[in-house]
């Protein structure tokens, strides 16, 4: 096989038909799938041309203009640097299809709303259309590769479709191709990778593929960091890394509220902890609960498909880590409540952040939409601020768009603010979400003269200095700490 030349990615929005309601959706939720690994594919392999597809037209406009679709630190240096050169943004998807040697399918697995799985397993009709659209347009042979998060064994119907749709002396190898980003660190994490997976049929044909996807990313990562397996352990491999990784987040979750109750620090706990060669320290900070895209949806994955193979001990088992997840932001908000006096109502609760985590805008399965939709259901006044987060994304995750017509009910309980001192100004508490480092240097003595008598802070992120607070005169409640410890 001859180099790869040509890539196109389908994944900055979707492929084919869907329903209108899921469509308004998911045009808000689709902002990390494809397009920064393929800019820094472009931007390190001048010799191929890469090509990022979108049938949505505002999408690529934004990416075509000054300001990216997206926020991720680097990002903006590597597109602006490759654009017009080796890198390109369409919205003619079959003509990108047909032209390329290679297709990343990097389009949206949400969750299963309804139907069979609902609310565990993954909803592949993206995948599908996707897969249907390249069989229908190929005329010629084709390396097509999953992108994006899948259940075990998906490319197995990928290639059903695609042999039973395809041309003539047309063929296609399907490789798998997971990422392992953290957003905030995407592009840094794909500059110095701690692996590329590559899964591929055990075929002469299906390791050939594989190899010629290798050859692209050892433009600049050693070979040694680019691993090969089979096509069902890759798809699992991505599953089984996000699932291991929540569950870490839960287990030290789990110690916060012990800590919570015994007077132990969870901050020492996880210290002592980590620093025990074969546990570790990463992913043992405490906080109100994970969010982003995958963690959630990748444990519910892996618990519908324990189900599937009659692994019920096993499904449960994982399940258990999505439970203390909730149970942490239930906990959470339970706290908020009966510190202020056991009631919220007609209170102003100031939220400060409300993407999934720090250097990102991406809001899916963020803690900030449970807890503020908690607050509203007890008939809160909230002020949310967040520097990187638009207002409409806010109102889109605080809203069901096309399901309920609530907008109007939710813009009388919420108030989006420019800044973290508008959002604080008469609030009875002051709750941090998301650990933008910004929110470490407020002034809070300004803040808390702005604040309604008592002045409380409930840290959800263990960032603040929660001694230095107490001085000034707040009431500061911290997840894995004793609220009586150095308590007034």
């Amino acid at each position: 096989m001859a180099p790869v030349k040509n890539i196109c990615c389908i994944g900055a929005g979707y492929v084919g038909k869907v329903n209108n309601k899921k469509k308004k959706k998911l045009h808000t939720k689709l902002k990390k799938k494809g397009g920064p690994t393929c800019a820094v594919i472009a931007y390190k392999c001048h010799d191929i041309k890469v090509t990022i597809c979108d049938i949505n037209a505002q999408r690529i406009e934004a990416w075509m203009s000054d300001k990216l679709p997206i926020y991720e630190p680097g990002l903006d240096e590597v597109v602006f640097s490759r654009r017009g050169k080796n890198l390109f943004f369409s919205t003619d998807v079959d003509k990108h299809i047909q032209e390329a040697d290679l297709i990343f399918v990097s389009v949206n697995t949400p969750t299963k709303k309804n139907g069979l799985g609902a609310g565990m397993a993954a909803d592949l009709a993206y995948v599908e259309a996707a897969t249907r659209r390249i069989a229908q347009v190929s005329t010629s042979s084709k390396i097509v590769v999953e992108k994006s998060t899948v259940p075990c064994r998906t490319a197995e119907s990928m290639r059903a479709i695609l042999e039973a749709n395809c041309s003539a002396n047309v063929n296609f190898d399907i490789l798998s191709n997971p990422e392992f980003l953290a957003e905030g660190t995407a592009i840094s994490d794909l500059f110095n990778p701690d692996r590329v997976l590559i899964g591929s049929l055990q075929t002469e044909s299906g390791k050939a593929a594989q190899q010629m996807l290798a050859d692209v990313y050892a433009h600049w990562i050693p070979r040694e960091n680019i691993i090969t397996t089979n096509l069902w352990s890759s798809e699992l491999s991505k599953l089984a890394a996000n699932a291991l990784l929540a569950q870490r987040i839960s287990s030290i979750n789990a110690l916060s509220a012990v800590c919570e109750a015994t007077g132990a620090d969870v901050d020492e706990v996880a210290y002592a902890c980590g620093r025990d060669t074969r546990i570790g320290s990463k992913f043992l900070k405490a906080s109100v609960g994970f969010g982003g895209s995958c963690f959630q949806k990748d444990i519910l994955n892996l618990v519908y498909l324990s189900t599937q193979l009659n692994l019920p001990e096993v499904a449960e088992y994982w399940k258990q880590v999505y439970t203390m997840n909730e149970y942490q932001k239930n906990r959470f908000v339970r706290n908020i409540i009966s510190t202020l006096f056991n009631t919220i109502t007609n209170k102003k609760i100031a939220v400060l952040g409300f993407a999934f985590k720090k250097d990102t805008g991406d809001t899916r399965e963020s803690a900030a939409i449970t807890l503020i939709k908690s607050f509203m259901e007890e008939n809160a006044r909230v002020a949310i601020y967040d520097p990187k987060v638009e207002a409409e994304q806010i109102y889109m995750d605080l809203t069901e768009p096309g399901v309920v017509d609530n907008r109007k009910q939710v813009e009388k309980s919420i108030e989006i603010c420019g800044s973290a001192y508008e959002a604080a100004k008469d609030a009875d508490a002051l709750v941090v979400v998301t650990e933008w480092d910004e929110f470490r240097t407020l002034d809070y003595n300004q803040i808390y003269k702005d604040m309604h008598k008592p002045a409380f802070v409930f840290d959800g992120r263990l960032m603040l200095d929660a001694p230095k607070l107490r001085d000034i005169g707040f009431k500061v409640h911290v997840i894995g700490k004793n609220p009586l410890e150095g308590r007034a």
